[in-house]
């Protein structure tokens, strides 16, 4: 049963002794860059779970689902969009808010909106994008981008049921 729970890690545990013992130089390496994103993760992490907290108590389940929940339409894909392109920051701070808001009753579609605009189309990404590589080309990248997280979404909530969610959210738990 543990060994089923952290099997992931166990692999990667294993694959890391091979390297250190076939390959010392790239196993040094990864140590080093694992310890940097480890170092990362531990500063920003214990904020993140006290927004998630802070979320949990003060916005209510119903607010939730009146913004982009089930029948919120295109104004909860607007207000996914933009909670995805404000904020700065590695997509990985983005998916304990995503399950987050899934718990409290977000759609799918806008979930899938929220962190395709968080990984792809932030703001301050597309003034740099500007910059170097030209109005036209961020203009048709941000379209498209944002034509196909809203597509993605849309049929991503087509295929997992609604049913499924809870099962989801509570083996996350």
């Amino acid at each position: 049963m543990i060994i089923k729970k952290f099997r992931a890690p166990l692999i990667l545990a294993l694959i890391f002794l091979v390297l250190a013992f076939w390959w010392p130089e790239i196993a040094n390496r990864t140590a080093a860059v694992s310890f940097s994103y480890l170092k990362e993760m531990a500063m920003i992490i214990p904020a993140i779970f006290i927004l998630m907290g802070l979320l949990e108590v003060w916005v209510p389940k119903e607010k939730i689902k009146q913004l982009i929940g089930r029948g919120s339409g295109i104004k909860g894909m607007f207000f996914s969009f933009l909670m995805g392109t404000l904020p700065t920051g590695p997509l990985y701070i983005a998916f304990p808010l995503a399950g987050s808001l899934i718990h409290k009753g977000a759609r799918i579609s806008n979930i899938v909106i929220f962190l395709g605009a968080w990984a792809a189309i932030k703001i301050p990404q597309l003034v740099a994008e500007t910059e170097f590589l030209g109005l036209q080309f961020t203009a048709l990248r941000f379209v498209l981008t944002l034509t196909a997280v809203i597509v993605i979404g849309l049929i991503l909530e087509k295929l997992i049921s609604t049913d499924e969610i809870p099962a989801m959210t509570e083996q996350n738990e």
